[in-house]
């Protein structure tokens, strides 16, 4: 039967429906392009603050970042870098070292290898800027292939599948709304999840691209590796009742089809969506026959999935969830995990806005909106306190609640459990898993000066901790103890004045939260800050002058 298959050119004319965008997948459209080759590919230090993805690398002290503003590595303890962006990639092609523009949506990594999904947006809508992917990522220079966005052509009618049939899908034709969320490496294939280009697989060994069915909305199941689920018309055998199509189902499509997360291991793939989770277990040719969970049928806290995780401990493997809620009003934001395999599920940290859950043998982590949580039995969570470093002189502090990624760290090269974290405020790594003390790494944008930022600053929106906003003010290696702060507005009338010592611990960042003596958020316009500290150890201390725009 021939359906009349309409391009997704249109897709962001029926997505109101479902706003439930996880922040962090927002990314700014600004970057470093490197715009001709050059023996270089990346610089020094982030570019970007924003840290929505963390991934280690092996048995190397590597660790990839996907920050608001292009791929980075930390080297090592101290080094990082960040590679170049340029605009003139070619589907198919090695990248010569050079990355898309955008920042990261996703990254995957297992064993030699390395896929990571760019991202942007353009007339305020998200778009997807095209993968990268390598199989030799351990070298100093891996060789990386470039693919755009995956998408489908116009007429597509049919797709084939799993080799054993074809299925009926909506043609995806544009970058838009089709942005890869999350991915996985399992079963010899890299699993992409998108809003508008639902679950696609890459096949390693020949670099090809497949639509992959999961349910409808309407299916506790859907098989695909048995020959009676399909039947033959105009002589192609074609999945049987059924229709791939990431509308809302009121313009007939299935919330189900709208990917976030996924996770591939020997014969299962999860994958998370905006109507629940499903299971897939493979089939000999590469077939996947499906279990969908779904609130309310399933004890989960709601239907809109933005990460799954996999633990093992004491010989038992469990599936944790980051669910949050979608249509129905009875939903809510939480975790979610089964110990059967999704027989039956159980919910913790109701009401949390969770990004990201990660396990490691007991412990299981949540970053969530809150901050960084962490359990050892599912049901009872301790909420870390956003990252500090304590030490004197070297006072500094991630000024951003919000906790987007986190990896607990056991290679050896650092001599013990390390646990990372991503921030709207860099990335911060403990040497403990209470996070006592944290380094603290985030992009220098102007080393050998004085300034502020963000500047414009919005008390109201920039480096929220605590309920508060926060401008920074970066004052380079200074020596002094005391750094005095002053601050006046236009008409040169003192609102704020504060000395900061810096070997308490306390003090953290030299900050100012925007508002006056008596606690109140000063008025729009141009504000005159006075620092006084001295710059090295044997001069005196001096003021310091800079100029802060305050726009709420």
């Amino acid at each position: 039967m021939k359906r009349i298959l309409i391009s997704l050119s249109i897709l962001f004319t029926f997505l109101s429906a479902q706003a439930t965008h996880p922040v962090k997948f927002r990314v700014p459209n600004v970057n470093y392009s490197k715009t001709t080759a050059a023996a270089d590919t990346s610089q020094p230090g982030l570019l970007s603050n924003v840290v929505s993805e963390i991934r280690l690398q092996g048995d190397t002290s590597w660790v990839w970042l996907g920050t608001g503003r292009g791929l980075s590595r930390v080297k090592d303890s101290l080094n990082i870098e960040t590679f170049f962006t340029i605009s003139n990639l070619t589907n198919g092609s090695n990248t010569g070292g050079f990355f898309p523009e955008g920042g990261v949506s996703a990254i995957a990594v297992r064993n030699d290898t390395v896929f990571a999904a760019f991202a942007s947006s353009e007339n305020d809508f998200p778009i997807g800027k095209g993968v990268v992917y390598t199989s030799n990522s351990t070298v100093e220079n891996p060789v990386w292939t470039y693919y755009d966005q995956p998408i489908d052509f116009a007429d597509a009618e049919i797709f084939p599948w799993g080799g054993i049939g074809f299925i009926q899908g909506l043609p995806i034709t544009v970058a838009q709304y089709n942005v890869s969320y999350d991915a996985s490496i399992g079963k010899g294939y890299v699993w992409i999840t998108s809003w508008a280009g639902g679950l696609r697989r890459y096949t390693i060994s020949d670099g090809s691209w497949e639509r992959v069915p999961v349910p409808q909305d309407d299916q506790l199941m859907l098989i695909t590796c048995a020959d009676s689920s399909y039947e033959m018309i105009d002589g192609i055998k074609i999945l049987k009742n059924f229709y791939m199509n990431p509308r809302d189902p009121i313009d007939g499509g299935n919330h189900n089809h709208k990917a976030f997360s996924v996770l591939a291991y020997s014969d299962t793939v999860w994958v998370g969506t905006a109507n629940g989770i499903n299971r897939g277990i493979f089939g000999s040719q590469g077939c996947i026959d499906w279990q969908h969970y779904a609130y309310p049928f399933e004890n989960l806290s709601g239907n809109f999935v933005v990460s799954i995780a996999r633990q093992y401990w004491n010989g038992q493997r469990i599936i944790w969830a980051a669910t949050m809620n979608a249509d129905d009003p009875t939903e809510q934001r939480g975790v979610s995990y089964t110990l059967n395999d999704g027989d039956t599920w159980h919910t913790a940290l109701i009401g949390e806005r969770v990004y990201n859950v990660y396990a490691k043998d007991s412990l299981v982590f949540a970053a969530s909106e809150k901050g960084l949580w962490k359990t050892t039995d599912g049901q009872n969570w301790a909420l870390f306190k956003p990252a500090k470093n304590m030490t004197p002189l070297q006072g500094d502090e991630t000024l951003s609640s919000e906790v987007y990624s986190v990896v607990l760290d056991e290679r050896a090269y650092y001599n013990g459990p390390a646990l990372w974290i991503g921030t709207g405020d860099g990335v911060a790594r403990s040497s403990d898993l209470d996070g006592s003390n944290w380094e603290i790494y985030r992009a220098d944008y102007d080393p050998e000066n004085i300034y502020a930022y963000p500047n414009p600053f919005s008390p109201n929106s920039h480096n929220m901790l605590n309920g508060d906003g926060y401008v920074r003010f970066h004052l380079g290696d200074i020596v002094s103890p005391d750094v005095g702060m002053s601050i006046y507005n236009f008409a040169m009338e003192n609102v704020y004045s504060a000395t900061l010592n810096r070997l308490k611990p306390e003090t953290g960042s030299i900050k100012w939260n925007g508002k006056d003596s008596n606690g109140r958020l000063v008025d729009n316009g141009v504000y005159f800050i006075k620092l006084k500290y001295s710059q090295n150890i044997n001069a005196a201390a001096s003021n310091h002058w800079l100029k802060l725009i305050v726009v709420k």
